[in-house]
């Protein structure tokens, strides 16, 4: 039974989720992540993606990206994810998928929607007890926005940029941010499946443009819709 078509928007935002197949390791050490940054920056330059956070842990990847064309958002994400693949099963030798399914992914809503995203997918080391400050975890966005540091992968969130007139005070302050999130219990599941996080409007907005609750069945995908 093939599984429903994606949805997209021009210049949507979305978080992404591609977890490794069974929940087990994709990344082993920093060669594999440096791989994986690579081939991500490639299709980052040919897609004109904007990557405003990211958080590569050891079996799944989180990433809220902007994209132009919805499709391309679908297209780089298999480039990407097959790609690591075939440099994976080089290294390491084996058969079959690594990945878990196709990736995962939901529209966002700008504003307080979209630093809540960047917020989660940076403090996903925390939660899983990695490390005890996002600070501490290497292959993540946080230091990006909290101390400054050079990340060729990244645009600056929109909404960062608001926070304040000048960068100390938007590091302190998205500092403070997350922070306050530390701790907090959230899942995003529900999101995942709804296809949308925002407020009432905007999903009903998102469903008028033909949104649907998504179904993660084994199948074959049907068309993107792009809207």
């Amino acid at each position: 039974m093939p599984r429903k078509a994606r949805f997209f928007v021009s210049d949507g935002v979305y978080h992404i989720l591609s977890r490794g197949h069974n929940r087990r390791k994709v990344f082993y050490d920093n060669r594999d992540f440096l791989k994986f940054t690579k081939i991500l920056q490639l299709e980052k330059s040919k897609r004109g993606w904007q990557i405003y956070n990211y958080g590569f842990m050891g079996n799944h990847v989180h990433m809220v990206i902007m994209s132009p064309q919805g499709i391309d958002l679908s297209n780089g994400m298999k480039n990407l994810n097959q790609t690591y693949a075939q440099y994976f099963r080089k290294r390491y030798g084996g058969i079959g998928y690594i990945w878990q399914n196709r990736f995962k992914s939901f529209i966002i809503q700008n504003g307080i929607y979209l630093l809540r995203c960047g917020r989660y997918v940076e403090l996903n080391p925390v939660n899983a007890g990695i490390v005890r400050n996002p600070e501490g975890y290497k292959w993540s966005s946080y230091r990006f926005y909290a101390f400054g540091e050079d990340d060729p992968l990244l645009t600056f969130n929109p909404e960062y940029l608001a926070l304040a007139d000048n960068f100390e005070d938007r590091q302190s302050a998205y500092m403070k941010f997350v922070s306050e999130g530390q701790g907090e219990k959230r899942t995003l599941d529900r999101y995942f499946k709804s296809g949308a996080w925002g407020d009432e409007d905007f999903v009903k907005e998102m469903k008028a443009k033909g949104l649907k609750s998504v179904s993660w069945k084994i199948g074959r995908p049907k068309k993107c819709a792009d809207k």
